[in-house]
This record gives C-alpha cells, sequence and structure tokens, in this order.
C-alpha cells in the first residue's frame, strides 16, 4: 500500500518524471501525485507506480540543481553585459563618478503549490527581483486577483501552479481535458479587467501541459504550453526575470525569454511585449 510522502515514477512512463504521492484512495486503488521538479499532478493506479531508491532520488536532485545553478550563471552574465549597454544608451559614464539606480519590474507571483512557491521566492531573491509571493489554490485565484492587485500594484503577474491533461490522447482543444487551465484563464480574464494593456502589465499564466493558446487568447503575454509538455518548477520565474531586466524602451525578443526558461521554445512561449527596466540617476549618498 502506497502513503503519503512516498517517492515513485510511474512505469507505464518510463519512469519519465520521479513525484511525491500526496492522496491515496484505496477503494480505487489510485494515487495522485505531484511532481517534484516539474508543475505536473497526476493520477496513477497503485500497480503503476514504483518506489524511487535514495541513491536515485538524490542523484535527479542532484542534476537538477546543476540545471538551475548553470540557469543563474547565464542570467548573472547577461545582465553584466546588459547593463553596460544600457549605461551606454543612456550616456552613463562611471568614470565621470555618476552613479545610477536600477528599478526593475515589480513581481506578483500566485503560486497553487506552496513548497513551489518557497523555492521561487528564493530565486527572486538570488535575481535582485522585488517580488511578493501568495500561496492560493488554483480555484481561487480568480477571487483573490482583484485585492492582491490593488495592495502590490506589480508589473509582473504570475500565475501558476499544477496542470495536467487529465487521460492521456485527449483533444487538447477541449479545456476540460485540463486540471486547472480554467482556473488560470479566469485568473487572467480578471487581472486583464484590473489592467487592460499587455504592456502596463505583463502576464504569464500556465503549468504544466496547460492549453497555451487559450491562456494567451484570455489576454496572457506569456503561456505555457505550446507542446503540451511539462514545464520545470522555475520556468515562470525566469520568463519574469526577463521581463523585469529588459529596459523599457525596448521589445521583449520572445526567443530570448523563452530561451532563458529550462524548458524551451516546446514549453512556453508568448506574445510581443515591453520591458520594465529603468535606470535612475543620480543615487542618493548614504
Amino acid at each position: 500500500m502506497w502513503k503519503v510522502g512516498d517517492r515513485v515514477a510511474r512505469k507505464s512512463y518510463d519512469k519519465d518524471v520521479l513525484f511525491m504521492v500526496i492522496d491515496v484512495d484505496p477503494s480505487s486503488r489510485v494515487a495522485t501525485l505531484k511532481g517534484m521538479e516539474v508543475r505536473l499532478l497526476a493520477d496513477a493506479p497503485f500497480e503503476d507506480l514504483v518506489p524511487v531508491a535514495d541513491q536515485e532520488w538524490q542523484s535527479h536532485m542532484l542534476q537538477h540543481s546543476r540545471r538551475e545553478a548553470d540557469s543563474l550563471r547565464l542570467i548573472r552574465m547577461r545582465r553584466l553585459i546588459e547593463k553596460e549597454k544600457q549605461m551606454l544608451r543612456s550616456g552613463v559614464k562611471l568614470q565621470e563618478g555618476k552613479e545610477f539606480f536600477e528599478r526593475p519590474g515589480r513581481v506578483l507571483h500566485l503560486d497553487g503549490d506552496g513548497s513551489y512557491l518557497n523555492k521561487c521566492m528564493l530565486f527572486y531573491e538570488e535575481l535582485g527581483l522585488p517580488a511578493n509571493g501568495h500561496h492560493v489554490s488554483e480555484s481561487r485565484m480568480a477571487d483573490v486577483l482583484p485585492h492582491f492587485l490593488e495592495s502590490y500594484q506589480p508589473d509582473i503577474l504570475v500565475i501558476t501552479g499544477h496542470d495536467g491533461l487529465i487521460k492521456k490522447g485527449q483533444d487538447t482543444t477541449k479545456i476540460y481535458n485540463y486540471r486547472n487551465t480554467e482556473n488560470f484563464i479566469h485568473a487572467v480574464q480578471v487581472a486583464r479587467k484590473y489592467e487592460r494593456s499587455l504592456d502596463e502589465l505583463v502576464i504569464f499564466a500556465g503549468a504544466c501541459q496547460s492549453y497555451y493558446e487559450a491562456i494567451l487568447e484570455a489576454g496572457a503575454n506569456f503561456a505555457s504550453s505550446p507542446k503540451r509538455i511539462l514545464i520545470h518548477a522555475l520556468d515562470p520565474v525566469l520568463v519574469a526575470e526577463k521581463v523585469a531586466y529588459t529596459p523599457i524602451n525596448q521589445t521583449i525578443n520572445i526567443y530570448d525569454v523563452v530561451q532563458s526558461t529550462i524548458t524551451g521554445t516546446d514549453g512556453l512561449g508568448g506574445l510581443e511585449s515591453r520591458g520594465k527596466y529603468r535606470l535612475g540617476l543620480p543615487r542618493t549618498p548614504r
């Protein structure tokens, strides 16, 4: 008998994703699973599950940690290059002793998974992004958004959590075949009632296998998942970072923003949008 907290994989998918059991139904012999590094909820019969040994689990987590560290390193390198270009465009010359200050875009992040949210908030801090985050179930996001948008007045809104096609091989154009896409769509629609301009409020919405086209149609700037694949837990943060640090006088390069993520163009996409980064002069002496 499987129990909550067990680390498992699915035989029918060749153990492609490692999960944690978050619920079990002994009567139907079905377990509800949460992906540990991808934003996926899935159901699986008990007989399809296999345990994941500690060594395999640690190897898996180490591999993902390395990918995250690589992403962080590349972002920091890109930032240095972009900052130099921005200073040149703005006529800021450090040799003249002028000290500038930066103002990246502000992020509001609603996440249906508390553990993923905590991980994302740590990454925002590492990246120097001003961000407020709240753990809110996907079904309640549309209800709480007006209050949060009014309170924080963000430049960038991230709406994410868990999603997934309910059954493999189902019609991907039918909204009822997705676990949470409809909730993400409702949340985006509420946000667009608050701010209609795609440049004033830049929205990322979606999770694993989400109905990409429908989320964009609802008013998101960026969404997942074009090829209905799994996305990494930190992909929404990486999209937000690129938006937050693209200068306001530039259009975000869609290919660059998606390529900056761990999953890439199969998992995320979007529309042309303006950046949210500003330089200011002078810095107040301390």
